[in-house]
């Protein structure tokens, strides 16, 4: 599969398998995430990848308690009011059940932090799907970055004091017939070009 395949049959997998994915392909991953281009070279991104399953069970559950403690607005994010309102049902799971999850932070007063660490993430999806695997970009835990039960635990984690959490995402085999990520491209709905 080459680069330009890999962008345009890329999807978002919500349903995985509960195989652990093979050293060999998450290292590959995270070495597309270190290759990112960063603000002025700086390559200041902290990539912690999470496998084991009692710790993704615990920030889904750390997840869960502070979103249940939100309320919506009128003009709360729809992804976010879906987190807050799924939350306060009760077995909320941000992660989808993905055997991984890479948390990628920056320095949270570095100018350039979130553009870093997505550029990372979207070189890591990429090279997800070149590795038949799926993924799916994560937000919930950037939403909780100042989180006082959430913060303290992503420290121990490994987080420094000057990061923060600014993009993450899940990644695994997906449960489909064939092991595969669904591929048919979505139509382009927005995304205005203009040329000059």
């Amino acid at each position: 599969m080459n680069a330009i395949e890999a962008i345009m049959t890329r999807r978002s997998t919500r349903s995985y398998k509960p195989d652990s994915v093979e050293r060999e392909k998450l290292e590959q991953i995270i070495e597309a995430g270190r290759y990112a281009p960063s603000g002025g070279n700086n390559q200041s991104n902290h990539f912690i990848v999470v496998q084991n399953k009692e710790v993704l069970q615990k920030l889904a559950k750390l997840a869960e308690e502070a979103f249940a403690k939100m309320e919506v607005t009128e003009n709360t994010y729809s992804s976010l009011k879906s987190s807050i309102l799924q939350s306060k049902k009760g077995g909320y799971v941000f992660y989808y059940h993905a055997p991984v999850l890479i948390i990628v932070a920056n320095q949270k007063d570095y100018g350039n932090n979130i553009a870093d660490c997505n550029v990372a993430i979207e070189n890591m999806m990429i090279a997800a799907n070149s590795l038949d695997l799926g993924s799916c970009y994560i937000n919930q835990l950037h939403w909780l970055n100042e989180d006082e039960n959430i913060l303290p635990y992503l420290q121990e984690l490994g987080l420094k004091d000057n990061e923060r959490v600014y993009a993450s995402m899940i990644v695994g085999y997906p449960k489909s017939a064939d092991g595969k990520p669904q591929r048919t491209a979505l139509k382009r709905k927005g995304n205005e070009v203009t040329y000059i």
